[in-house]
Order: C-alpha cells, then structure tokens, then sequence
C-alpha cells in the first residue's frame, strides 16, 4: 500500500501542514483575492517546449525536478477552462509537494533536519500573495 509518505514516515502529512500554514499566512496578508487567472491557449507553445524537455531529459537521465514542475507549470499556463486549469494547478501542487518530500527524504538520509523536528508548521509571512 502507498500511503504518499515517499518513504519517509509521516512526511505527505507534515508537508501538506506546512502548506496549510502557508496559505493562512497568505490570507493574513492578502485576504481574498479576486484577480484574473492569465492561463491562455497561446501559451500551448512553451507548454508543449517543456513537455519535449522532459521527455528528451527522461530517456537521456537527466531528469531533474525543475523539468517535471516546470512542465506541469507551464501546461496549467495554457489552460483557459476553469476545470481543465484547476487539474492542473492541482497537478501543479501535487509535484511540489513530492518534490518537498524527496528534499525531505535526502536530508533525512544524509542525516538531520531542522525541518522534519516534531515541531508544529508555523506559518511564516510572505512578500508574496
């Protein structure tokens, strides 16, 4: 059974408490935000140039995770229908937070990290919204 942990017991619930703390810091700041989502089919052209740099970078093994969110990034970035973007942009997240588990996993492995201590996630203030 995968339970999303990526190997490292407890890491998809502390990470995504980490998110949550995150968004309310953003709430604090910002409040709600109505602004205009920017996602056009003219931007299908970078879309499909980081799906081909991913996939070139896949079978020559020099996948990096920057490829993988890029792509998933710029194929939301092409999107106008609000349901086909919100897949998306969760897509969007859902590499990021795998990706945070892997950086989670290495340190783990490597030996300490302040950021996997049985602390609460404390949600830090942002510059940005």
């Amino acid at each position: 059974m995968n339970d999303g942990d990526y190997g490292l017991p407890g890491s998809l619930e502390r990470v995504l408490d980490e998110i949550a703390g995150e968004r309310r810091a953003q709430d604090v700041r910002w409040g709600i935000q109505d602004i205009p989502d920017g996602t056009s089919p003219s931007r299908t052209p970078a879309a499909d140039a980081a799906k081909r740099e991913t996939s070139a970078a896949f079978d020559d093994g020099t996948l990096t995770w920057r490829h993988i969110l890029a792509e998933e990034v710029l194929e939301a970035f092409a999107e106008s229908d609000p349901e086909a973007l919100r897949t998306e942009l969760i897509q969007v997240a859902a590499v990021a937070v795998k990706w945070a588990q892997a950086l989670d996993r290495r340190v783990v492995t490597a030996g300490t990290s302040p950021a996997l201590r049985a602390t609460p996630a404390t949600p830090r203030e942002t510059g940005r919204p």
